[in-house]
């Protein structure tokens, strides 16, 4: 008997021993939806050629900006101490120039010429009061005409200094209102490419219609990628701008009160 089971068990071991090893199934190979796009045709690469140089045009900005905008801060609180630590004007504008990317400077300098201008007009006007003053070694009378014209000047300088620190804000909020639409133009021309390969070969296979939706998933992603960090960088600096417009205006109304405290 044992004789007659040997030869039916050695088969199936025979053939387990020469069946080839089992290998795990490899996944797809097939190329990827960016080799398709770089495959795909000269509009799609001009699409993503203009997204990329928004985008990296809007990222520059944004470095810049928050530079700028740091600085502006650290100079205003350093100019306001020296501002409300000196005792006359002519002190003030000697440190200022040491502190001009804050936007304070601008505005005390606008009003500070404008006093001055003022006080000189006051004096040609009326000199022997100034030679009466010297002579008799009583306080020199410095006053000054318009308070109105002062503030129109410091006025004008907020606007000045505004527009001064919201240079480059306009290309974050034009990046992050046309880039989705640049690339959505993509899409529509992906998709455009698509349907004109399928009726030309007639046929609907996936690598036919390939390209084509790499072109417009490719574009649609610039085109967010470019948008959403403009739109965030953008809101950013409004706040910012705004901040510092309420500072500026701030300083204005001080520096108003306190010329007319002492120059009237």
């Amino acid at each position: 008997m044992s004789g007659f089971f040997l030869p039916i068990l050695a088969s199936p071991i025979a053939q387990l021993q020469a069946a080839p090893p089992a290998t795990a199934p490899s996944g797809p190979t097939g190329p990827g939806i960016f080799e398709f796009f770089v495959q795909s045709g000269p509009m799609a690469k001009l699409i993503l050629a203009i997204l990329i140089g928004f985008s990296l045009t809007s990222w520059a900005i944004m470095i810049w900006k928050h530079s700028q905008v740091r600085r502006a801060d650290r100079q205003t609180d350093r100019f306001l101490e020296v501002f409300r630590r000196s005792a006359r004007f002519s002190e003030v504008n000697q440190a200022a120039s040491d502190l001009d990317a804050s936007p304070l400077v601008g505005l005390f300098q606008a009003g500070y010429a404008e006093i001055d201008a003022q006080i000189k007009a006051a004096r040609q006007a009326d000199p022997h009061a100034h030679d009466h003053a010297e002579a008799t070694g009583a306080p020199k009378a410095y006053r000054i005409r318009s308070l109105d014209a002062i503030e129109r000047t410091l006025r004008r300088a907020i606007t000045v200094e505004t527009r001064q620190i919201a240079r480059g804000t306009q290309f974050l909020a034009t990046t992050a209102s046309s880039t989705p639409f640049i690339g959505l133009f993509g899409t529509v021309w992906g998709i455009m490419v698509a349907f004109h390969e399928i009726g030309f070969t007639g046929s609907s296979s996936i690598v036919t219609v390939a390209p084509g939706i790499a072109e417009a998933l490719v574009n649609t992603a610039a085109g967010l990628a470019a948008a959403i960090p403009a739109l965030i960088g953008y809101n950013h600096f409004a706040g910012k701008l705004r901040h510092l417009r309420g500072r500026m205006e701030d300083f204005a109304l001080e520096l108003v009160n306190l010329a007319e405290r002492n120059f009237t």
